[in-house]
């Protein structure tokens, strides 16, 4: 009997692949990464055929170290980041590059060139926004859809289907064109507990009202933990797997995470738990059988993840990538290596305690350096540093990185504010992604927030959750939440000792005042 399930998640740098058991045991994992070209400002841009690759040698290589048979495998999971992908009426390649290159046919999830576009469906008013926290990201499907019709017309005549990642992923894997539920109503504007799903008025509205046709995109969803169909013989040959393995309907990576993350309170009390999937940039996802708005909060979106549940997202546009850059821009830094940023915690670590807890106070960040998602909804924001002074040594990028630190912790508790201020009742922040390999970050979401904080055993909650996705769509378990209380087990528990509670209460004080300031100075 078949009982083991492949995990795959693309994310922004790399593909990753794992192989679980029907207990969520990990029991290999393998990375390859991914092309991105950035030939604009603002313009970020994948090759799904890259991308495609990258997935077959990371399952085949994982499924050599995990030493077992393709007919060992029910089913097979996909999770990627919210990019858009566009392929010909034939399956070909189209770019959706300035540049001219068929190649690059995927807008990357971080991709701002559609800032206008999203502007204007933000100030529209339409109804569809009421299921968006009340405006719409460059990020999302719909702006950038706008812009290549308007900037690329020839790729939009020659486009044949518009695909979200991970849907992309499973037409390679099975040959349907079948779409989630999961990405079509968190991405692309689809209301699924409406019947219809699609508001034609609103894709007239956005000069897209052939998105349908031309996207080949359907009218009814396949939801996270049902099957879209078996491998084909082609995708099989590939993966190194067999046609009798099913394909999970495809999630957006911070929802398989939300669910990895959460995975051991769906039957139970899930309402009360927010999971942080923290990496590049981080989102904070809940889930509640009771449909509550919340503006700036991405979402009520109707069953994007489990079944009888909206799911709300808070986001935080750069976090990882915003200590990346830190690192990458002062004197002292350089490339932002695995090394190099141990190398700065051990020695943030040393000036506490040499120097005390106010060792870097004279500096003070606000991390909209990618624009604000969550709860200001500002794709125009900007960060701000006040307190620089000329000192350009090792130590001046350690009490900056350390405060910018801060100011991502700072930045979760505001969005964890904003969704208690909307009715949600959060008491257990679940922490997964790459920051739970950073102490100062890990520390921090305890101390500011005031929140219970839990990291699942499995660190990758996000590979963990496509797995619990695939292991219902193979019926190694039915259902996810059956899937979730099978396969997820508590790893480390943290509760604040309050002991810094006031110095982080007046951090976050000055926090909110330099948004103030900031929009005064915008003002003038």
């Amino acid at each position: 009997m078949r009982q083991h399930l492949v995990a795959v998640d693309v994310g922004t740098g790399s593909a990753r692949a794992g192989v679980f058991d029907a207990s969520g045991r990990l029991m290999a994992r393998a990375t390859h990464p991914i092309l991105m070209q950035r030939p604009k400002e603002n313009h970020a841009e994948h090759d799904s055929a890259d991308i495609w690759n990258a997935v077959c040698i990371a399952v085949r290589k994982t499924m050599a170290d995990a030493g077992i048979a393709a007919t060992a495998v029910a089913a097979i999971g996909f999770d990627a980041t919210c990019s858009l992908v566009v392929r010909g009426p034939q399956g070909q390649q189209v770019t959706v590059s300035t540049s001219g290159d068929d190649r690059f046919d995927t807008i990357v999830w971080l991709d701002h060139r559609a800032i206008a576009e999203a502007d204007f469906l933000s100030s529209s008013g339409h109804p569809v926004l009421d299921f968006a926290g009340g405006s719409i990201s460059p990020e999302m499907q719909m702006p950038k859809l706008m812009w290549l019709k308007k900037h690329l017309p020839e790729s939009w005549s020659k486009a044949g289907y518009f695909f979200d990642l991970a849907d992309f992923l499973t037409w390679k894997a099975s040959g349907s064109v079948k779409r989630s539920n999961c990405t079509l109503t968190a991405k692309w504007n689809f209301l699924a507990h409406e019947g219809q799903g699609w508001s034609q008025d609103y894709l007239e509205l956005a000069g897209i009202g052939d998105l349908l046709q031309r996207g080949n995109l359907p009218t009814e969803t396949v939801a996270p933990g049902q099957s879209v169909g078996k491998l084909s013989a082609q995708a099989a040959e590939e993966l190194g797997l067999d046609t009798e393995c099913e394909v999970a309907a495809g999630m957006i990576d911070a929802y398989a995470g939300a669910l990895g993350a959460l995975g051991g309170s769906l039957q139970s009390d899930v309402g009360s738990n927010v999971a942080l999937i923290a990496g590049t940039s981080s989102c904070l996802v809940t889930l509640t059988p009771k449909r509550m708005p919340g503006h700036s909060l991405w979402g009520p979106y109707w069953q994007a993840v489990l079944p009888g549940h909206w799911l709300v997202e808070g986001g935080q546009s750069a976090t990882g990538a915003l200590l990346d850059h830190v690192v990458r821009m002062h004197a002292a830094g350089g490339e932002p290596t695995s090394a190099l940023h141990a190398r700065i915690v051990e020695r943030v670590l040393d000036l506490r305690r040499a120097e005390g807890e106010g060792f870097a106070d004279h500096l003070h960040v606000l991390p909209d350096f990618h624009g604000n998602r969550s709860p200001l909804a500002d794709p125009h924001a900007r960060g701000v540093v006040s307190g620089l002074t000329l000192d350009t040594s090792f130590d001046s990028l350690c009490r900056l990185y350390w405060r910018t630190a801060v100011s991502i912790a700072l930045g979760a508790r505001h969005v964890l504010d904003a969704m208690e201020g909307f009715g949600y009742r959060v008491e257990t922040l679940h922490v997964t992604g790459g920051h739970v390999h950073n102490p100062l970050l890990m520390e921090l979401y305890a101390d500011v927030t005031g929140k219970r904080i839990v990291i699942p055993a499995t660190a990758d909650a996000v590979l963990l959750g496509t797995a619990m996705a695939a292991a219902s769509a193979g019926g190694v378990h039915k259902g996810l939440a059956a899937a979730g209380a099978a396969m997820y087990s508590v790893g480390e528990e943290t509760i604040s000792s309050g002991e810094r509670k006031q110095r982080y209460e007046r951090d976050y004080q000055r926090f909110l005042a330099m948004y103030r300031h900031r929009a005064e100075l915008e003002a003038i």
